[in-house]
């Protein structure tokens, strides 16, 4: 299934995308896309649901395909290419760093690059999705307690993040630094979370063009590996990490400016586009 969030921010509606392409109302038989909702018993019900016998919705806003996130918890230097890229080694285990739940926006909204950036760039990245609590789950079992994927854009002030002393957070989570969408795409539409392209376009010219194949630690590692450390709740998204191709990378180095053009997408999971502007 593809579920969605659609409206004016505050105020979506929970829906579904129907095999025709068509966006289904669920705002009668669920409250939103999070929670319960995204329980393996709550995607059961949606599952028996007949999409035609749900109101069709007009096109609008995308939300964040998530709703009630608790912990926006992302993996830093998790695609071998990306960190040779970066003149960093491979980590020993998983580099762990959180954005801030206030920078979710939805899929095309709007990026506003904070006062005094110098450096913001972009990521495209697989966004997982918890559907249940986890706390010391298995590797075996971690994929058990996925709801499903999304395309997550983990945007990035480079000179906040690394040049301003202490860790990465302030550099991540900046007001807009965290759509996801456009949709929460049920895990059993993706046979193999390890074998999906991924790309990126600034401005209509392609920058990342890489798959998850090459990610260090694959999904069910990370949930696992999270999981020995905090509780995951429904709602969490874990945003996996970057293949090549970022701003900080280039030679010379590139970064956003007001009035690009940021789209990006990953195979099965949909894109996302955004238009960058001056925070007021």
């Amino acid at each position: 299934m593809k579920l969605l969030r659609v409206g004016e921010a505050g105020k979506e509606k929970p829906a579904l995308l129907d095999s025709d392409g068509k966006i289904r109302d669920l705002s009668a038989r669920v409250a939103d896309i999070g929670g319960e909702t995204i329980s393996p018993a709550g995607l059961a019900k949606i599952a028996a649901l007949d999409p035609k016998s749900l109101p069709e919705l007009a096109e609008g806003r995308l939300g964040a395909c998530v709703a009630g996130t608790g912990k926006f918890i992302c993996i830093g230097l998790n695609f071998s290419d990306h960190a040779a890229e970066t003149g960093a080694t491979v980590p020993p285990e998983p580099i762990i760093f959180m954005k801030a739940s206030s920078a979710i926006v939805g899929p095309n909204d709007n990026v506003l690059i904070p006062r005094g950036s110098e450096k913001t760039d972009w990521e495209v990245e697989l966004g997982v999705v918890i559907g249940k609590t986890a706390k010391y789950v298995s590797e075996a079992d971690a994929l058990d307690y996925v709801a499903g994927y999304c395309v997550s854009h983990d945007v990035s002030e480079r000179a906040f993040q690394t040049e301003r002393s202490g860790q990465w957070t302030k550099g991540k989570s900046c007001d807009t630094f965290g759509p996801i969408g456009p949709w929460l795409v049920t895990k059993e539409e993706i046979a193999d979370p390890q074998n999906l392209g991924m790309w990126l376009k600034v401005n209509g010219k392609m920058m990342q063009n890489g798959s998850t194949r090459t990610m260090v630690y694959g999904v069910a590692y990370l949930v696992s590996y999270l999981s020995q450390f905090m509780s995951l709740h429904p709602g969490d998204v874990i945003s996996t990490g970057t293949p090549p191709g970022v701003g900080m990378g280039l030679k010379p180095p590139q970064y956003l400016k007001p009035g690009d053009v940021v789209e990006l997408g990953i195979e099965g999971l949909g894109t996302q586009r955004q238009t960058f502007l001056a925070d007021a």
